[in-house]
């Protein structure tokens, strides 16, 4: 990442402080071979254990949940050679206004927040998105993804498999959640039918400063879902809901890492929550990740599920085009716009 300039240090938020973080005991994990079988019973524990999950924690990790060990090998082998091409030939595929999918790095962009380089491309063929966020436009686009030429198996090998895998486990994951609040198992399928999920390569390379910087700032991710594979490195800490702490989230073998994102928040009406995390980086070694984003079609208006409204239990948000709300994320990154870091809680009621 080069030399560090004095402005990223002045620049960073949050930072992490030597001792403030422990490693989690408590972040359940959860057996998911249940959702392959046909029985009411074993799905009735399962949901249960998802949802008391993501009640106490926002967070918790997975076993067995059907992704080849050998396909999370293939997409870790092709990250790696991506990431250490040179940058002259990264930045060939780097995302911008135009198409936000790609490679980005802090360094071209002069932003100072994270300590990372990541490439993103799209599950569906094509996604389409706003064109602005502004309200009242309804022109769309396509998000295109872009490829690096001198790694054809980037495209093709592992990748397929692990994004049509990935994409199932998110259907039967909110299937679950569905569930669990007493709602048909289906009941959230049809909003991902022309889905806007993404699937991100993160590389974290060694940090000469790393009790002052972040992989990853504090945030909470906007989706519905996120699927994660970190690792043996790890570096990924999670807010404990009950005192506020930093949790050091230790990788567990063949495990994906899931977290309830600000959408489902939303559609429960608060009875799930999207829980605040970070990543710290590394002195020594470099860290590689993959985060699957699950997300709804851009025309999805997000709001509390009916269902779970009554007079003792009010929506508490406004409906709000996830479309807009995710061209406004997307947009912000390149220049200043009317409505800065937009955020759920501008629309609660």
């Amino acid at each position: 990442m080069g030399e560090v300039d004095p402005a990223f240090i002045q620049a960073l938020e949050h930072r992490p402080k030597p001792g403030q973080t422990i490693e989690a005991k408590g972040i359940p994990l959860i057996d998911l071979s249940p959702l392959e079988s046909n029985s009411r019973a074993a799905l009735e524990i399962l949901a249960a254990e998802i949802g008391d999950a993501c009640e106490n924690w926002g967070f918790f990790q997975v076993i067995n949940h059907g992704v080849p060990f050998e396909a999370r090998q293939k997409i870790d082998s092709v990250s790696r050679k991506f990431f250490a091409l040179p940058k002259e030939e990264k930045r060939k595929v780097s995302r911008d206004e135009v198409n936000p999918t790609g490679y980005y790095d802090t360094e071209h962009t002069k932003n100072v927040r994270d300590w990372k380089e990541v490439f993103d491309f799209t599950v569906q063929v094509p996604t389409v998105i706003p064109a602005s966020h502004e309200p009242g436009d309804e022109e769309i686009k396509e998000m295109i993804n872009q490829w690096p030429g001198n790694i054809p198996e980037m495209r093709l090998v592992g990748l397929r498999r692990v994004r049509r895998r990935n994409a199932k486990t998110g259907i039967q994951l909110t299937g679950a959640h569905s569930f669990e609040l007493g709602l048909e198992k289906d009941r959230l399928n049809g909003f991902f039918k022309d889905q806007t999920t993404f699937i991100r390569l993160n590389y974290y390379p060694p940090c000469p400063i790393p009790d002052l910087a972040l992989g990853v700032g504090r945030h909470k991710d906007a989706g519905a879902l996120t699927i994660l594979a970190q690792d043996e490195v790890g570096g990924l800490q999670v807010k404990r809901k009950t005192d506020g702490e930093w949790i050091l989230v230790k990788p567990t073998p063949d495990a994906y890492i899931i977290n309830v994102g600000d959408i489902i928040q939303v559609w429960s009406n608060e009875k799930y929550e999207s829980v605040e995390h970070r990543v710290k980086v590394n002195l020594e070694k470099e860290r590689f990740s993959v985060p699957f984003f699950f997300n709804p079609a851009f025309y999805t208006m997000v709001e509390p599920l009916e269902e779970l409204v009554n007079k003792q239990n009010p929506s508490k948000y406004k409906p709000y085009s996830w479309g807009k709300f995710f061209t406004t994320r997307k947009l912000s990154n390149y220049k200043k716009l009317d409505v800065e870091n937009i955020q759920i809680h501008h629309f609660k009621n």
